[in-house]
């Protein structure tokens, strides 16, 4: 019962161990990088703002009815930027990026597992860690943070459309309760809750794209593996980020 998930565990931890080893290699991968990133970046933004636009609405008309009821309805700026910012940000990104791309991820190296394309690139002395993993690793590690900070910003203006709307809060009022929530500092001269959420999120697209990639190459008896090495990739994926989003959250805040 045990083994199939040591072995999975083992071969991820690996892959991840394989990876930062090759970091020495961006330079010969970075071509191939710019169009992963393009992929995991550029193809996914609408998506992650999509989703985070109304997720910052859900906020601010649940905080904002509980806040009213004890006439505190103004303090919505405060609920909503420090939730966005610290964990729905960060946290339904990487949730996206699991789905979409470490997904894709998962299919695209399981169909070349089960059609013997990574076997013939090993007989050929391709190190294949650093052709097909390092770049798809990378790419998302980069572009996480960049797109957890938009959709910060996209989360907190969905909660200032329903803040107007519907709790009839000033604008410049409602903005200036987010700057006062996230005016305390950190490393670099960040706020600790972007600091948090920036570091999170780089952290969520190791993982994601490690998960996706491992999966992947673990794919195995025809169409029917590569359908459950992408369904692997999602589940586990998302189970490591709110495994890691807690870890994270009590070693940074604590």
């Amino acid at each position: 019962m045990l083994a199939p998930p040591i072995e999975i565990a083992g071969n991820t931890l690996g892959l991840a161990i394989g990876v930062v080893q090759r970091v020495g290699q961006f330079p010969r991968r970075f071509r191939s990088t710019l169009d992963q990133m393009h992929l995991t970046g550029v193809k996914s933004l609408m998506v992650v703002l999509f989703v985070n636009f109304f997720i910052g609405m859900i906020l601010a008309l649940q905080l904002g009815y509980e806040l009213a009821r004890y006439g505190q309805q103004e303090a919505v700026g405060f609920a909503v930027a420090v939730a966005m910012v610290r964990e729905m940000a960060p946290v339904m990104t990487a949730v996206v990026l699991a789905a979409s791309v470490a997904s894709a991820m998962a299919a695209e190296l399981g169909t070349m597992r089960v059609q013997e394309e990574i076997t013939a690139l090993d007989v050929m002395s391709v190190d294949v860690t650093s052709y097909l993993v390092f770049p798809r690793v990378v790419a998302m590690t980069l572009m996480a943070p960049i797109l957890t900070l938009l959709a910060s910003v996209v989360g907190i203006l969905g909660g200032a459309v329903i803040a107007h709307a519907q709790l009839g809060l000033d604008f410049n009022g409602y903005m200036r309760n987010v700057y006062d929530s996230l005016s305390d500092t950190s490393l670099f001269g960040l706020p600790r809750s972007l600091y948090a959420s920036l570091l999170k999120a780089t952290i969520f697209g190791f993982a994601v794209s490690v998960v996706g990639c491992a999966s992947g190459l673990m794919a195995k008896n025809g169409a029917s593996g590569v359908g459950n090495s992408t369904r692997s990739a999602v589940r586990n994926s998302i189970i490591l980020i709110i495994v890691l989003n807690f870890f994270l959250g009590k070693l940074i805040y604590t």
